[in-house]
């Protein structure tokens, strides 16, 4: 079983930079970056493919977030720029047990696997 695991959250000042880590142990293909504020539902951030050549961004991240992995480091990476208060809560790191385009899996029901998750907090 493929087991996640993330790093890096925190709390910064608005348009500042963080960069999340996901270290993973198993076979993983396609996988993303998802967060869930307070009293919302969990969305869609960022995904990826196996080799890291496609990449795929919700619309209000794109242009400040860069999703990347490093397979021989068994680590992906969000890193994330010109923060603000709405990019506030827990992220989360899943991978997908199977194969297929990342382009395709912006939902939830899209990953087999799932970090534990971590907390960044932008202030104004």
């Amino acid at each position: 079983q493929v087991q996640l695991v993330e790093s890096g959250g925190g709390l910064v000042q608005a348009g500042g930079s963080l960069r999340l880590s996901c270290a993973f142990s198993g076979r993983t293909f396609s996988m993303g970056w998802f967060r869930q504020a307070p009293g919302k539902e969990r969305e869609f951030v960022a995904a990826i493919g196996w080799s890291g050549v496609i990449t795929y961004y919700a619309d209000s991240v794109k242009g400040r977030f860069t999703i990347s992995r490093d397979n021989a480091k068994n680590t992906v990476y969000l890193q994330m720029n010109s923060l603000n208060a709405e990019d506030t809560g827990v992220y989360y790191c899943a991978s997908r047990g199977r194969t297929g385009s990342p382009l395709a899996f912006s939902g939830t029901y899209s990953y087999d696997y799932w970090g534990q998750g971590i907390q960044v907090t932008v202030s104004s």
